[in-house]
Order: structure tokens, then C-alpha cells, then sequence
């Protein structure tokens, strides 16, 4: 641990996670490093299959006034449908065959999103499969938080963490070369 760090952080041993963050290093551990996300203004990417987006629909409304607490983002037909029904603003991206899904994958990589809400139907597939299959492994590998059903959106939107700062640690596979 750096000098600079001693002390800025102390974590739960129950799950290990980052539960307070004084110092706005970026350097961390040898292999991984932080990022803080202020609060309580999250940055939230929704996504949803068309077969989806009326989940997605009902799930936003019942989380409206959370919702419109944070900066949202959306792939462009569904951030369309957020912005009729619910009267909230959303940075629209690509639609997801036309790269919206690698968008959302390459804000998360830099750090641009705090967490992903992607309502998919594993049971059907897609002519952009690929893409999806990279915008998960993409949240994965950064260390972001994904919801991909109504019950994990709930738990994630409804969490004391939506109202603090987070700083998310990246694994150290982060810059590994990949096969």
C-alpha cells in the first residue's frame, strides 16, 4: 500500500468491500486501483432487450423518483421509451445492434458508469449475442454492478450505497493481456 493510502480506507470483513474512501488516489494495491464515485449522483446505464423493455418500463416507474436522482443512460430506443414514460432525462446512445451495447461497455471502461441495469432474455438469442456477451464481460472485469432482473435492479437502487461514495477496487487482472 502506498503512503499516501494509509489510513483512507477501511473495509468490512464481512464482503471486503471499500466501506469509507479520505484520499482521491487513484493508485492502489500493486495490480489494482480505485475509483470514486462521489455522492449521490451515480451514473446508471439501462438496457433492455426488446422482448425486455416492458419490464424495464415498469421497473423505472416504480423506481421513478430514485431514478431521476442520477445521471441515466440508455441505448437509444430504450432511453427513448424512459424519456416518454417517465419524464426523465437520458443520454441516449446507439441502439444496441448498431453499437449502443459497446458504448455503454466502453463508458464503463473508463470509469463512466457506476452500475448497469440490462434486462435480458437468456432463453432467446440475439443477433448482436457478441455484443451482449461483451458489455457483461466488460462490467465484469471493471468491477461494476450489474442487474439483469427486476429483483437484483431492486436490491442495487434500494441500497445505503446509492446515497454514499463508492470506490470500486478493479482486480488486478485490469490491463492483463487477453486471449
Amino acid at each position: 500500500m502506498e503512503a499516501s493510502q494509509i489510513g483512507t480506507q477501511s473495509t468490512d470483513a464481512a464482503d471486503r468491500r471499500p466501506v469509507e474512501a479520505k484520499s482521491s488516489s487513484h493508485a492502489g494495491v500493486e495490480g489494482n486501483s480505485h475509483h470514486e464515485t462521489p455522492a449521490p449522483r451515480k451514473r446508471i446505464a439501462l438496457v433492455a432487450h426488446d422482448e425486455k423493455k416492458n419490464d424495464l418500463l415498469e421497473w423505472a416507474r416504480f423506481n421513478r423518483l430514485l431514478l431521476q436522482q442520477h445521471e441515466l443512460y440508455a441505448t437509444d430506443s430504450t432511453g427513448r421509451l424512459l424519456e416518454r414514460e417517465l419524464g426523465i432525462d437520458v443520454t441516449k446512445l446507439n441502439s444496441g445492434p448498431l453499437g449502443g451495447d459497446q458504448q455503454i461497455g466502453a463508458k464503463i471502461a473508463t470509469g463512466e458508469i457506476d452500475f448497469l441495469v440490462f434486462f435480458w432474455d437468456p432463453l432467446q438469442s440475439h443477433p448482436h449475442d457478441p455484443d451482449v456477451r461483451a458489455l457483461l464481460r466488460v462490467a465484469v472485469v471493471w468491477n461494476v454492478p450489474v442487474a439483469c432482473n427486476r429483483a437484483s435492479a431492486d436490491f442495487m437502487i434500494s441500497s445505503p450505497l446509492m446515497r454514499e461514495p463508492y470506490q470500486r477496487i478493479i482486480p488486478p487482472h485490469q490491463g492483463a493481456a487477453v486471449d
